[in-house]
């Protein structure tokens, strides 16, 4: 009987863990608790779930030959870095070449994964979920944890001293979306990563002249 294997989150990292457990001749069971593959390469305008995602604007900075997966290559059509969407794209047809998506359980969120009293001798894992409200109980030989590391953001307001009496709008990279409401503004851009670039460039075009600044964390 086939090992039963556990794979929660279907972004980049889980989509390749469920093909990689068919090919051992596994059986996998991903749960995903939005409504459609992706993870932070699926775009939406808003982020009220408090997922992360793209900025509209969002380009690889890696080009394509480096970012897909070794068994499928992205499309000879595609430019070398491409835009979230086709990168989504690109993540939809892997996981329909591979028939990946019977494997996905959406709207379905991980409470909790524990050992079982008797981990010692088989290994085995309780995991509980919930589905639109009703929570189940399964068994599992194995956990794939693909959840990424980019799911919580770090915002440290308490390392600024007087922050809260700005009276301004203060919001994490992860909340940007596009341009549009910076207007005429003064932005500061904390962080140098590829992010902090990308958004202080476009800002930049928006925003007063000369007025968007970067500042290192640790300066």
């Amino acid at each position: 009987m086939a090992k039963r294997v556990a794979v929660i989150g279907a972004g980049v990292s889980g989509l390749s863990s469920i093909k990689c457990c068919l090919d051992e001749d596994l059986e996998p069971t991903c749960f995903e608790r939005r409504d459609d593959i992706g993870g932070l390469w699926k775009f939406s305008e808003t982020s009220k779930d408090g997922m992360t995602r793209a900025y509209r604007s969002l380009v690889t900075n890696i080009c394509k030959e480096m970012s897909c997966y070794s068994d499928f290559p992205f499309r000879e059509d595609y430019p070398n870095y491409v835009n979230h969407e086709k990168f989504w794209n690109y993540l939809q047809e892997f996981a329909e070449h591979f028939d990946l998506l019977k494997y996905i359980r959406f709207r379905t969120t991980v409470c909790s994964v524990t050992k079982r009293p008797d981990f010692s001798e088989t290994g085995q894992w309780d995991i509980v979920t919930e589905t639109e409200g009703k929570r189940d109980t399964e068994v599992f030989d194995a956990v794939m944890v693909c959840t990424g590391h980019f799911m919580n953001s770090h915002l440290p307001l308490e390392s600024f001293p007087g922050i809260c009496k700005f009276q301004g709008r203060i919001l994490h990279s992860q909340e940007y979306r596009t341009p549009e409401g910076f207007e005429g503004k003064r932005i500061l851009v904390i962080g140098l990563g590829n992010s902090g670039g990308d958004i202080a460039v476009e800002l930049g075009r928006r925003a007063a002249q000369d007025s968007v600044r970067y500042l290192h964390p640790k300066s």
